[in-house]
C-alpha cells in the first residue's frame, strides 16, 4: 500500500495516532481524533479507524482502552521493544506497541525493553529529559536500585526502589522533589543503561 491510496482526512489521522503512539507512549481515543479534527460523531471517527485499518496501517482490539496500534513498518527482530514515555513522575505504558529501537548487541535480550524519560525527577541520576532508559523486565528489586514501578493507582514511574515498615518509598534523584510513598508497589523493571541521543 502507498500513501497515495490514502485521502487527505485518512492521512491526517493516521498522523496524529502514530504521533501520539510515538511520542505520547499510547494511542489516542475515538474522542480525542474527534475534537483533533472537528468530527462531532464517533461513528464518523470509526469510518477513518476502519479504512486505516482495512489498507493495512493500523490494528484495533475491540477489548482494549486506547487499542490503536501501528502496524506499517513497524516490525522486525532486531532491537529492543519500545513501549512508551516513561514519566520521571507518572504515566502509562503500552506494551502492545511494536515499534522498536536497536540498540545493536548491547542489549539484545528478550527480556529487555526501553523507555524515553519525560521530565527531570531523576536528574541528580544523570538520568535526563529525552533520555532512553533500558530495563531488564523483573519483579524483584534490591533496595536502592532505580526501577519502573506501578503504584496501586495504576500509575508508573521511575524511581529509586526503598521498600520501608509497611510502605514503598519511590525516591527521586531531584533534592527539589518530594519521595512518593505507596503502601505497595510492583516492579516492572530495572534500571540497567542509559543512552542519551544528543550532544
Amino acid at each position: 500500500m502507498t500513501r497515495t491510496e490514502l485521502t487527505q482526512r485518512q492521512q491526517d489521522v493516521y498522523t496524529f495516532i502514530r504521533d501520539k503512539i510515538l511520542n505520547r507512549g499510547y494511542g489516542p481515543t475515538v474522542r480525542e481524533i474527534g475534537e483533533q479534527f472537528s468530527i462531532k460523531s464517533p461513528n464518523g471517527v470509526m469510518c477513518h479507524l476502519r479504512a486505516l485499518e482495512k489498507k493495512g496501517l493500523i490494528t484495533r482490539c475491540p477489548n482494549k482502552s486506547r487499542a490503536i496500534e501501528l502496524t506499517e513498518g513497524l516490525g522486525g527482530t532486531g532491537g529492543l521493544p519500545y513501549v512508551g514515555v516513561i514519566a520521571a513522575g507518572a504515566t502509562t505504558l503500552s506494551f502492545e506497541q511494536s515499534d522498536r529501537i536497536d540498540f545493536s548487541e548491547m542489549f539484545a535480550r528478550d527480556d529487555m525493553f526501553v523507555l524515553r524519560v519525560a521530565g527531570d525527577s531523576m536528574i541528580e541520576a544523570q538520568i535526563a529529559d529525552g533520555d532512553y532508559v533500558v530495563l531488564k523486565q523483573q519483579k524483584t528489586a534490591h533496595v536502592g536500585q532505580i526501577v519502573v514501578a506501578r503504584t496501586p493507582d495504576d500509575e508508573t514511574t521511575l524511581k529509586y526502589w526503598h521498600p520501608e515498615n509497611g510502605r514503598i518509598r519511590l525516591q527521586p534523584a531531584n533534592s527539589s522533589m518530594q519521595p512518593i510513598y505507596v503502601p505497595h508497589a510492583e516492579v516492572l523493571g530495572v534500571l540497567v543503561g542509559l543512552v542519551r541521543n544528543r550532544f
